[in-house]
């Protein structure tokens, strides 16, 4: 009996488990309909999921229905602009609510989410892209029963999600980042508790100024909630702004047309370490062990009604008096510290907001550091008036206070400015509008990076006017390097409040000046993990500058080059740097240069000309990388170079160093006082052994012009004359900055240089006879690249060139003497044929020999053995 009850419990089991496996499937398609159906008659905007789904093991014994990657993207005037996004959606409900029929609602418990994001926008004319419910076309008639879904939610939950808040009118953009929060509670009963936390960042600006960057904020609280009223009341709560911690009391109601807000919060305890706690946390330190008098407090309260037109009346005050504070194993302390700061609305409108910082005070040792600041008309034009003054020992700070840095700062910096203006002024450039006044100064700098890198600063002293920030002393020195820079700094504060450009007319001086002590290189790669190296950044010339630099220097080291006597003009302006009249002392002579660099486009590009003048080939071929590519003449050739270079083409985007393929361009060059070294070119080595009549080192270079393009990775050199003696040699063609190489050399040969058996023959010619032969052109070929070059001649052509002349000229001749002989024995005619036979017998014995004789000339020449 009681194993057929098992027998029985078992398979009841195993289709009890097969049925929950079956169900979802089975009811998939009806569950995708419910949703369509539900979305369909509510919102009107385009809506899209890319899967359905059920589950009854998640959360048994209730049904949970998934939906992955849901996105909402809104229709005019909001086109295209996603609302709504979400990597995946799950509700749950009981079982029973996948058998209701198609004009029962699905009654939901429980919500939760992970990867959204909202995206709320109100644009200039106050409309908000959230407002997609369909309008009933029956608005008197309700039919709650007609909904295909009922909420009964008892718990939700959200993970990681994106909030963000864009007013285009007021010009306000708030992002909630790395939200999490979930709550609990019975929403079928009209009043209820709800249990919630919520961890999130929050960045906030205003009109191009920032307010709050990644504030870490951490509410733990219960909400009284009140359904029917549509008020939530703060119960027991306990939240943190980083680490300051803050209690609220008081509700948020929602009306037809408000929010009405009566809210007080306040720091729970007066504490100092309270202010510590609100630091951010990239800049905080523990708070354990720190040691501190005094108070701080925090106190507010927001009353009165959010509406299209105005918010709730506030006060939140801050305030400090006489603290102190010292962190465990640092020698100094932070004393006499002062804060006074309120931000007051008393008529709920938004413009009548104002701040004012009526004093922050601190001290450390003797140095003392005043400052204060009032701001009013924040959101029409943010009027701003702040004044600094007092001394900062920078060595000091990182004895006061645990800053995160892998070396301590040194320097004394002094400061005592006022300042007031409007944005509005600012942003017009209307600067009689603008009052500043007094100097800072910033002495003994001295600041050492993570690579080791320092940078010391003897001197530098600003001064403020109205229009302009002179800089009216840097004196600093890092590396190898110093550098001295005074001039003037125009709309410094658009630039910081607006965004605007960035303009600054410098002079700079140095005797020594090494580029490389001024950039910077990529992440180094971590041996204990193996981890590559982090790639550098694609270097980019700042949008926001537009500024002139005169420069000079006694001495430049970039690379492995080092330039005397530079001096240029450089402009930056559009992601443009511009370089004008630099010149500079190099390779025993000197360079000028005129171009420009611009990084605006995704691939960088340049534009420049070079000057060279009286430089010294061998150096210039040897350490200009560009120079070896467009002629890899180095070491083969010395003496002088003058020449002009035009240049143009793209540029690698993280090192800005010129992509060979893409240059196009032109040089033109003049050869002074040369001498060939043929023996460090294996090109003119082989070129020697297959011509033997020139001697390449005595080859005379000297006032040669040249005239190359480049295009496409390839120099084209057009045809050129050299001379050797009396023999003139025409070089042209083209090589690759592969080193690949087509040349053609032409030359043009007296018979004079073809041997000594030539010189016989011609020495018993007649001057005349011997004046009367061609030069014999001779063409070599020259292929391969400039390592493993092959070299073709036609010395065949040239060998019966040669041969033809000298036989035609025998041919005359003899046949000259023939004729003579035949009128002396016109009247002889027995004797005649004789004489012709045998004048015409000895006329082909001389050819014959002739020929001969050329033959064994020229492939002696040429080291061709007799057949």
């Amino acid at each position: 009996m009681l194993k057929k009850v098992l027998k029985i419990s078992a398979i009841v089991l195993v289709v009890f488990v097969a049925a929950l496996f079956a169900i979802p499937f089975l009811f998939k398609d009806q569950i995708k309909a419910k949703i369509v159906e539900a979305i369909n008659e509510s919102v009107d905007a385009k809506v899209s999921f890319t899967d359905a789904d059920l589950s009854l093991f998640k959360n048994f014994p209730n049904a949970t229905v998934g939906i992955e990657k849901l996105v909402i993207i809104n229709k005019a005037p909001f086109e295209g602009d996603t609302l709504v996004s979400l990597g995946e959606l799950n509700l749950k409900m009981s079982i029973k609510e996948l058998f209701k029929g198609k004009e029962e609602p699905l009654s939901i418990q429980g919500i939760s989410s992970t990867n959204g994001l909202v995206n709320i926008i109100f644009n200039k004319d106050g409309v908000g892209n959230f407002d997609i419910a369909l309008k009933d076309k029956k608005e008197d008639t309700k039919d709650e029963a007609s909904k295909p879904l009922a909420l009964k939610i008892q718990n939700y939950k959200i993970e990681n999600f994106t909030f963000r808040y864009i007013d285009q009118g007021s010009k306000i953009k708030m992002v909630i980042d790395s939200l999490n929060h979930e709550g609990t509670g019975d929403f079928t009963n009209s009043k209820l508790d709800l249990a919630t936390k919520s961890t999130a960042k929050v960045s906030l600006d205003m009109d191009k100024i920032n307010y709050m960057k990644n504030v870490k904020l951490t509410l733990d609280a219960v909400l009284g909630i009140d359904l029917e009223k549509s008020k939530y009341t703060f119960k027991e709560n306990k939240a943190l702004i980083n680490q300051l911690p803050l209690e609220f009391d008081g509700f948020i109601q929602m009306a037809e047309k408000a929010q009405i807000y009566d809210l007080k919060f306040k720091t729970p305890t007066s504490s100092f370490t309270n202010f510590l706690g609100l630091i951010p946390s990239a800049y905080a330190a523990g708070l354990d062990g720190v040691k501190t008098t005094g108070d701080f407090t925090v106190n507010g309260f927001a009353k009165g009604e959010l509406t299209d037109t105005t918010v709730p009346k506030f006060n939140i005050e801050i305030a400090s008096n006489n603290a102190s504070f010292q962190y465990p194993n640092l020698p100094k302390s932070v004393q006499n510290i002062v804060i006074d700061t309120k931000i007051i609305n008393e008529t709920g409108i938004l413009n009548d907001t104002y701040v004012n910082l009526d004093k922050l005070s601190f001290r450390i040792d003797q140095d003392v550091f005043n400052a204060k600041a009032n701001i009013k008309n924040i959101t029409v034009n943010p009027i701003i008036d702040a004044a600094l003054k007092g001394t900062i020992n920078l060595a000091n700070l990182s004895k006061a206070y645990p800053i995160k840095m892998d070396k301590p700062l040194a320097g004394i910096l002094k400061a005592d400015v006022t300042t007031n203006f409007d944005m509005a002024s600012v942003e017009k450039s209307q600067y009689q509008n603008i009052k500043n006044a007094g100097t800072m100064s910033l002495s003994g700098f001295k600041y050492t990076d993570e690579n080791n890198k320092s940078m010391n600063i003897s001197t530098a002293l600003v001064e403020f006017n109205p229009s302009k920030i002179n800089l009216k002393q840097f004196d600093a020195t890092t590396g190898k390097s110093d550098i001295s820079i005074n001039g003037v700094l125009e709309n410094f504060y658009g630039f910081m409040f607006k965004k605007q450009e960035l303009k600054g007319n410098f002079n700079m001086s140095s005797n020594q000046l090494a580029v490389d002590d001024f950039m910077t290189a990529g992440e180094p790669a971590k041996e204990e993990t193996k981890t590559p190296a982090k790639p550098a950044d694609a270097m980019k010339i700042p949008a926001f500058l537009n500024c002139t630099l005169n420069a000079k220097a006694t001495t430049v080291l970039y690379d492995n080059l080092k330039l005397k006597d530079v001096s240029g003009r450089l402009l930056i302006k559009d992601e443009k740097a511009t370089l004008e009249n630099f010149k500079t002392n190099i390779f025993g002579g000197s360079i000028g240069l005129n171009g420009a660099v611009s990084t605006k486009e995704k691939v960088p590009t340049f534009d420049m000309n070079l000057g060279f003048n009286q430089v010294d080939i061998a150096q210039t071929f040897t350490q200009l990388d560009m120079m070896k590519k467009i002629a890899p003449i180095a070491g083969i050739i010395n003496g002088k170079l003058n020449s002009t270079i035009k240049l143009n083409g793209n540029l690698d985007a993280k090192e800005l160093t010129p992509d060979l393929k893409s240059i196009s361009g032109d040089l033109i060059g003049q050869l002074l006082s040369t001498t060939v070294n043929s023996k460090n070119s294996t090109l003119l080595t082989a070129l020697s052994s297959n011509v033997k009549f020139i001697d390449l080192n005595k080859v005379n270079l000297n006032d040669i012009k040249a005239a190359l393009t480049f295009d496409n990775g390839k120099v084209n050199v057009k045809p050129f004359d050299i001379k050797y003696q009396d023999i003139k040699v025409t070089v042209g063609g083209t090589h690759g900055f592969d080193q690949t190489m087509n040349y053609n050399l032409k030359f043009d040969v007296p018979a004079k240089y073809l041997g000594t058996e030539a010189n016989n023959l011609i020495a018993k010619m007649s001057p005349a006879d011997a004046a009367k032969l061609d030069n014999i052109p001779i063409n070599a070929s020259l292929t391969g690249n400039f390592s493993n070059p092959k070299i073709s001649t036609d010395m065949k052509a040239a060998v019966s060139n040669l041969t033809t002349q000298l036989v035609n000229q025998q041919k005359d001749k003899l046949t000259q003497k023939g004729t003579s002989a035949l009128t002396d024995l016109i009247n002889k005619n027995t004797k005649a044929k004789d004489t012709t036979q045998a004048a015409k017998t000895e006329k082909e014995q001389k050819t014959q020999e002739v020929t001969k004789k050329a033959g064994d000339l020229l492939n002696g020449l040429f080291k061709k053995k007799n057949p």
